[in-house]
């Protein structure tokens, strides 16, 4: 008799990685500060992986309008949307948020997952969905909920992705997904050739704008503002977890789209909806964005000054100008001896092993907000080439000397 939960096994690398005290995940804040740095294990570091770019979760008028709707509204809603849990505040986010993307309508969901997940009626059985292979996760869970067959096309080979879609039969519905800026290697998308291919092939385009609402494009659109082609995507997924510092996400598109998501997309139909507190700071944070231009234009000035930096010590990174910065380690157990002894020079980043990345593509993903200063990124400047002197050569810096 086989017991299903005999597969419930740690992983060999993560019981490897612990035994060398190198694990590099699960480990707790204590407390945030609001000025780029975080208590972890009893000491103060600097955070240089949050993804909160324009430094919004700690902003004041953020955090009194959560506190807000949390006294008047309560902690949740005990319902979903379509019953008891639709509040009159989520009509107000969905309606500014369309407005400000450009979209006829949006639907506000309780994570930026579930923003995704809640596509998978559209990726129907007689539809093809083309997506990155760095697409998230989410994006693919939603794409087999949705029993579409799913083509991955090399990241950002627009060239590849153009023979999938002369290969496939014209009648098919077409869908083609991708990020705006990837999450964990920072680029963006070629959107404006992704764009033209969806216009010749009658495809519909979607695009994740997870990491990009907010950070980039001159209003804070995103990728496609950015790119000059916020017109051309059919639907945009929203998270509120980046640049809105709260938690949430959302759906924009044409209201045909998004009334027939309300009624068909489980992810959202059968899951408690998104807390006052969290909807009132995710608005709170929009209207930021819009007021005030100047968080955008500090954390790419910093983004700027982290990748010049990186640069100048050696470092190889993909082209762009965004605030998340890979550098490839290789090897898993190396990149964890990184992760390690960045967090013992005082700063706390990401490390990124596969699944997450390809096999012998681990990597540390750091990040700069718009709480740091020039100092705090000088510092992590520092503290990243102290240890890859350190550690000797990598994949992202190949003729590093090991320090003895």
């Amino acid at each position: 008799m086989t017991d299903a939960f005999a597969k419930c096994q740690l992983p060999p690398e993560a019981e490897s990685l612990t035994s060398l005290r190198l694990y590099p995940f699960y480990r707790p804040v204590a407390e945030r500060f609001g000025d780029g740095e975080v208590l972890v294990e009893g000491r103060r570091v600097l955070m240089a992986g949050s993804n909160d770019y324009l430094a919004l979760a700690e902003h004041p008028r953020v955090k009194e309008a959560g506190v807000g709707a949390l006294r008047r509204l309560g902690a949740g809603n005990s319902g979903s949307r379509v019953l008891n849990g639709t509040l009159a505040l989520h009509e107000e986010l969905e309606a500014e948020l369309a407005r400000f993307l450009g979209h006829e309508a949006a639907m506000v969901v309780t994570t930026g997952y579930q923003a995704n997940l809640a596509l998978a009626p559209l990726f129907g059985p007689r539809d093809v969905l083309y997506a990155d292979r760095h697409a998230h996760a989410s994006l693919i869970e939603a794409a087999r909920l949705g029993g579409s067959p799913l083509r991955r096309f090399r990241h950002n080979d627009v060239a590849h992705l153009g023979e999938m879609l002369a290969a496939d039969d014209p009648e098919l519905g077409r869908l083609i997904v991708t990020e705006g800026m990837f999450s964990v290697t920072g680029d963006l998308c070629d959107l404006p050739a992704i764009a033209g291919l969806a216009t010749a092939h009658g495809a519909r385009l979607i695009v994740d704008s997870a990491h990009d609402l907010g950070l980039l494009g001159a209003t804070g659109q995103g990728a496609g503002e950015q790119l000059g082609h916020q017109d051309t995507i059919d639907v945009q997924t929203l998270t509120f977890s980046k640049c809105l510092g709260t938690t949430g996400g959302a759906v924009a598109g044409p209201a045909r789209i998004i009334g027939y998501l309300r009624h068909r997309a489980r992810a959202a139909l059968f899951s408690a909806s998104l807390p006052a507190a969290c909807a009132a700071a995710a608005l709170a944070s929009l209207r930021i964005v819009r007021e005030e231009p100047e968080r955008r234009r500090r954390v790419l000035e910093h983004a700027r000054r982290l990748r010049d930096g990186l640069a100048g010590h050696g470092f190889t990174l993909p082209p762009g100008d965004t605030p998340t910065v890979p550098i490839e380690i290789g090897d898993p157990v190396t990149c964890c001896r990184f992760w390690t002894a960045l967090l013992e020079e005082g700063v706390l980043a990401n490390a990124m092993l596969p699944p997450a990345v390809p096999e012998g593509r681990s990597l540390i993903r750091v990040s700069v907000t718009a709480a740091h200063t020039e100092a705090q990124v000088d510092r992590l400047l520092e503290a990243l080439a102290t240890v890859a002197d350190r550690l000797g050569p990598i994949a992202g810096r190949p003729g590093a000397v090991a320090r003895v």
